[in-house]
């Protein structure tokens, strides 16, 4: 099986541009005919997969462009800068996010016989790699299962069990190792990204946030970059605004009333990091988001 059978897969059920969510909740497929214009998001836990096409995906000053042939790996939720940035109606862009459970990977990480991991330095939570063939036929199987909704339940499960087995022993597995080893600097890391995702309204002093997962700041601060590609302050910064993005864009709530919800005591101060990060004020970029698909 090759990618183009990925492809055809992805595009007997992906039929219309845009996003196709399934009946495997963890798994999204997409379809777009035209490139898109760079737009800020969140990867989280997961694998993604260029069946057809091509992207970039910028991660502070990381810029990784792949296309058919590769697979882009991220182990923490990520505000990363994505588009595509080859797509036609003869060749429409296709592809899929597959998000991965943290539990279930420390589960199958620890019945494998996998050798340890380095634990002196946090490497960045995003990696591209060749997209081996036992991997390959692994996600092909799992998108035609969607064709057959009476073996879904049982057959999945054994499916992506495999892949997350494929993934902890080929090229991304010690990235991922680093994840699920207890007490590595990635997995303390992640602890502190895991608090702040349900904490970033709060004010937190870094020191604090270092105290909470055990390490000295200084040490907390080099291994939170070395994931992140950023500053913690950085990356509260952009949960704020990418929450305040969803709020106005699904709520019709007013820059002023949202700014309050996620943190910022000044209305002004919000709408120039907003306009920092999405290039437009917010009602501007909310029109705009509303007319153009996200990548």
């Amino acid at each position: 099986m090759s990618i183009d059978t990925l492809a055809h897969e992805i595009g007997r059920i992906a039929q219309n541009d845009g996003e196709r969510t399934t009946a495997l909740p963890c798994l999204t497929l997409y379809r777009r005919s035209l490139h898109s214009e760079p737009m800020p998001c969140i990867y989280g836990l997961g694998l993604g997969v260029v069946a057809q096409g091509a992207k970039q995906v910028a991660l502070g000053e990381e810029v990784i462009a792949y296309g058919p042939g590769h697979s882009l790996l991220t182990t923490v939720d990520l505000p990363v800068v994505a588009h595509i940035t080859r797509a036609g109606a003869a060749e429409p862009y296709l592809g899929l996010w597959l998000a991965l459970d943290a539990r279930a990977l420390v589960q199958v990480a620890a019945e494998l016989d996998l050798p340890p991991v380095a634990r002196e330095h946090s490497p960045l939570a995003i990696s591209r790699c060749a997209l081996e063939a036992p991997l390959l036929e692994a996600l092909i199987r799992l998108v035609r299962l969607l064709h057959e909704p009476a073996l879904l339940a049982p057959l999945a499960p054994l499916v992506q069990q495999e892949i997350m087995v494929r993934l902890l022993c080929g090229p991304h597995g010690p990235l991922l190792r680093q994840l699920v080893a207890a007490g590595s600097p990635s997995h303390q890391v992640a602890r502190a990204l895991a608090w702040l995702k349900q904490n970033f309204t709060r004010d937190v002093l870094i020191d604090q946030l270092a105290a909470r997962v055990h390490m000295s700041p200084s040490t907390f601060r080099q291994h939170f970059r070395g994931l992140t590609g950023m500053s913690p302050v950085q990356y509260q910064k952009q949960l704020r605004l990418q929450e305040a993005r969803q709020l106005m864009l699904n709520h019709d709530l007013d820059a002023s009333s949202t700014a309050v919800r996620v943190g910022y005591e000044s209305a002004s101060q919000f709408s120039r990091d907003y306009s920092r990060l999405f290039g437009a004020p917010p009602q501007r970029d909310i029109k705009r988001m509303r007319e153009q698909p996200v990548a």
